[in-house]
């Protein structure tokens, strides 16, 4: 890929909050979900966990799981069919930092690959429960670990938003 085509990516990627029924296909997440892989991490512990969520049940689990820390009864997934949930080894000092970072690779790539995505909070709040804890056991995932966030993907309904103007004074060179 070209650089500028690259930046491009950077510059284009907006979140977005209204999502279709349309399944983000296997071939497609998996790209997704190995970019996610390789994004850096502190002296390369490799601390982050990934679980992409697509079957409903579970999905409506965490939907009422993530509604419930708001205290509200919506949607905070914004009816995506595909939630990403990124945990990371809370023993590691970088933890939040790898995940965040994570999830930033994967964001972009989505977007790269014409998938719609945004990253949803409360992960930490989710997976400190008892019911997170055992939804982590039930699915065969293992470890001390903290809730980082989420990453929903889909194809999103009218429209990708624009970029808004870039703040005065983002950057300072001395």
């Amino acid at each position: 890929m070209e650089a500028q085509a690259f930046l491009e990516i950077l510059k284009t990627r907006r979140s977005v909050r209204k999502y279709s029924s349309r399944q983000v296909d296997e071939a497609t997440l998996s790209a997704i979900l190995e970019a996610g892989t390789f994004a850096a991490t502190g002296r390369n512990k490799q601390s982050p966990v990934i679980i992409a969520v697509q079957d409903a049940a579970e999905r409506e689990t965490l939907r009422r799981m993530n509604a419930a820390v708001m205290g509200t009864e919506g949607d905070p997934f914004y009816g995506a069919p595909t939630v990403v949930i990124v945990l990371a080894d809370r023993s590691v000092h970088t933890c939040v930092e790898d995940g965040s970072l994570v999830i930033g690779n994967m964001m972009n790539a989505a977007h790269a690959l014409g998938v719609d995505s945004c990253w949803i909070h409360r992960a930490r709040e989710e997976f400190d429960t008892a019911e997170g804890k055992a939804l982590l056991q039930k699915w065969g995932v293992e470890g001390d670990l903290v809730g980082v966030g989420h990453l929903i993907l889909g194809y999103g309904e009218g429209g990708r938003p624009v970029a808004a103007p870039r703040k005065k004074n983002y950057i300072y060179r001395v």
